[in-house]
């Protein structure tokens, strides 16, 4: 059973080893069951080490939560598999869709925020639920088109939670990118969305692109805009494990610790002081 807390950082191949010697402080770690399906090697053989020392969570890219083509069995079953292998106690993926119809179009598209894909959603995330046997919770994407529909953001994605009866992963650098990209207040939306659902809390890097279009990357330093943001954000959300992405460009594993210290450092401001305070 996972219990993660604290600031934990992506499993990645670069530094797969070097998280089970390093002395800095690291809290837990998160997998992308995509990465180890089926597949064996010395990557997976590096995180069945990890495994035995660090609490771990696993967030998905692939599961397709808003598209219209059945769930896959083989690709359900694998995963089911994994979790289970693993005693990994929940399971994330993405508020969006990615395959229609067969084709693959390996990118998190935006859905209608509509009623009816509210419906459609919150069926398939309760779906998965029930073929996983564990929880399932959904992470607000970055879009960079804003699809027909009469909700905004915030609402489509309350309505699917609560619908669904679901968590949510809270990526704030998305809350920060969409935004800006939009024209729309960062706070506000993020207020805008069910933090009290809140399981988890997603921070990484994004590109400003000389377009002036905000472009996230997951291969950079959060942005000096995001930590303030990631602040508010835990003062609503309250004590969730919070994640560092690297996943393009990825560094060594001393500068992407560096980046979960800055976390760790906000983290223990607003949920363990923050908690004394008003316990006093």
């Amino acid at each position: 059973m996972s219990g993660a807390r604290g600031v934990g950082i992506g499993f990645r191949r670069r530094f797969a080893d070097d998280v089970l010697t390093t002395d800095r402080t690291l809290d837990w770690l998160e997998v992308t069951p995509e990465n180890f399906i089926g597949r064996g090697g010395r990557f997976t053989a590096a995180f069945e080490r990890a495994r035995a020392d660090f609490d771990v969570l696993a967030h998905g890219v692939s599961l397709n939560l808003g598209g219209p083509d059945s769930f896959e069995p083989d690709q359900i079953e694998g995963l089911k598999t994994f979790l289970d292998r693993y005693e990994i106690d929940s399971f994330s993926d993405h508020l969006c869709f990615s395959t229609a119809r067969g084709f693959y179009s390996y990118d998190l598209l935006p859905l209608p925020f509509t009623e009816e894909a509210v419906t459609h959603c919150a069926a398939r995330i309760r779906e998965l639920s029930d073929r996983l046997e564990r929880a399932v919770y959904i992470e607000n994407i970055s879009a960079y088109t804003i699809m027909p529909g009469t909700m905004d953001e915030g609402a489509f994605t309350t309505a699917v939670c609560d619908e669904a009866d679901c968590g949510i992963l809270l990526d704030v650098n998305n809350i920060f990118v969409n935004a800006t990209n939009h024209g729309l207040d960062p706070e506000a939306l993020l207020r805008s969305l069910p933090a009290h659902r809140a399981k988890q809390i997603h921070l990484a890097g994004h590109l400003d692109h000389r377009s002036g279009l905000k472009i996230d990357t997951h291969g950079a330093p959060v942005h000096d805009d995001v930590w303030p943001l990631f602040e508010t954000a835990l003062g609503l959300t309250g004590d969730v494990p919070v994640l560092i992405e690297w996943d393009t460009d990825v560094p060594p594993l001393e500068t992407v610790l560096d980046e979960a210290d800055k976390a760790r450092a906000i983290y223990r401001k607003v949920i363990q002081d923050g908690g004394q305070r008003r316990a006093g």
